[in-house]
């Protein structure tokens, strides 16, 4: 029998992204979102959106709680999901994740490893960096942050986690000598706890030392990273056969909604509204926040139902505001999903930028599950979701990706609307 995982994000599109590891190993891997209640004893990898990124701190750590209770059985290997850029409440939620395996009496020490080379995603000196600078000195940390700093060592100590950095040079010893360094820090126990080891790491080989360090261990820690260390955790796995996904096929179009507001996603977002078959719309925050002119927002949307039917690909982008308000995301991404439920039942398949806009519409189709195929690329997840309705479904975070990413993306859907074949 394989060996059992539970992968709690903050996000969906960050469940989906570290997820897709495992089901690229030949592993049944599902993507669950809040309201999922059970998985089938054939899943072996469970994803688990915690839906955390914008509630309270205190709620963060209730939820990923309640997700180890619910979902991590004493024989389940656990994963902490968090995002590259340290948004949410990543260091609450593993101290909330600790607890639960305390009581349980289970391994406390975990092994952190953020970097995920792949999206330019480093750590030196137990620092994140993007593309070679600060993280502070992104995009995304100007958008929004959690801490003052990126301070992997600052961060988990603001939750209260004592944690002690391995340089590069020790990742770089090997697995072996990494390993038996582990197992001593293991060893070191504090105020009850386990410490948490904060790797550095700049390239797939690195991360490769320290899965493997950490697997072959006697601590047995739970691991805590991007995507990227999913990856070299799945190769550690030995691979495995499954049935492979088939969809229906469709003459109808596929539905492609861009809610970020991160540049990577709008430079991919102006590429596919120049393609032909594409019907772009874009839609006004005002629009989606005044309830009084909800009519005129169904009949703009009502244009994406009728060209979905014609075999037309429709894109539906949320407009860039001069000053986005952050707080009122959610709301906006909701009344979006709400707007295109019409369009949702027409569709072929469904690509979707940002977790929240994600988890959105699935809610509007009653889909709180979906089973993970592969990737289209780096951090682009393909899965297939059933229901009442079933199409294929491409997951992709705002910050991820080049200009051509959508329209790579497109093409895969219209291959599998064609043939039934997703993976």
């Amino acid at each position: 029998m394989p060996e059992r995982w539970l992968i709690v994000a903050d996000d969906l599109t960050g469940a989906a992204d570290a997820g897709v590891p495992f089901a690229r190993r030949g592993l049944k891997t599902k993507v669950l979102l809040p309201n999922a209640q059970l998985v089938d004893p054939e899943t072996v990898a469970v994803a688990y959106d915690a839906d955390t990124r914008r509630s309270s701190a205190t709620q963060a750590g209730l939820r990923h709680a309640q997700a180890v209770v619910r979902f991590g059985a004493p024989d389940t290997s656990l994963y902490k999901k968090i995002d590259s850029t340290l948004r949410g409440h990543p260091a609450i939620e593993i101290a909330a994740m600790r607890e639960v395996l305390a009581e349980q009496r289970r391994e406390t020490f975990g092994v952190l490893a953020p970097a995920f080379p792949a999206m330019g995603r480093t750590t030196r000196d137990g620092h994140v960096l993007v593309n070679g600078k600060p993280l502070e000195e992104s995009e995304t940390w100007a958008r929004e942050h959690s801490y003052p700093d990126a301070d992997l060592g600052r961060i988990l100590a603001s939750a209260g986690v004592e944690s002690v950095k391995v340089p590069l040079a020790r990742v770089r010893s090997g697995a072996a000598a990494l390993g038996e360094l582990l197992a001593a820090m293991a060893r070191e126990r504090k105020r009850g706890f386990g410490l948490v080891a904060i790797c550095d790491a700049e390239t797939d080989e690195d991360l490769d030392n320290i899965a493997c360090a950490a697997r072959a261990s006697t601590a047995h820690g739970f691991l805590i990273g991007t995507a990227g260390l999913a990856h070299a955790v799945a190769r550690t796995a030995p691979e495995c056969s499954c049935t492979p996904l088939v969809a229906t096929t469709s003459g109808a179009g596929a539905l492609i909604v861009v809610g970020s507001l991160a540049s990577a996603t709008r430079h991919a977002t102006r590429e596919l509204a120049a393609k032909r078959g594409v019907l772009p719309l874009c839609v006004e925050s005002a629009l989606l926040r005044d309830a009084s002119r909800r009519e005129s927002l169904r009949a703009t949307l009502a244009a994406a139902g009728r060209a979905l039917e014609t075999g037309d690909d429709v894109l539906v982008e949320l407009a860039e505001d001069v000053a986005p308000d952050l707080g009122r995301g959610l709301e906006l991404v909701r009344a979006l999903a709400c707007g295109l439920k019409d369009a949702l039942e027409r569709m072929s398949g469904l690509i979707v930028t940002g977790g929240e806009t994600a988890a959105a519409l699935l809610a509007q189709v009653f889909i709180d599950e979906f089973e993970l195929a592969g990737e289209i690329e780096p951090g682009v997840a393909l899965g297939l979701a059933r229901n009442h309705i079933e199409f294929p479904l491409v997951t992709k975070p705002g910050a991820f990706g080049d200009s051509g990413s959508l329209v790579r993306a497109l093409e895969r859907l219209r291959t599998i609307r064609r043939t039934g074949i997703v993976a």
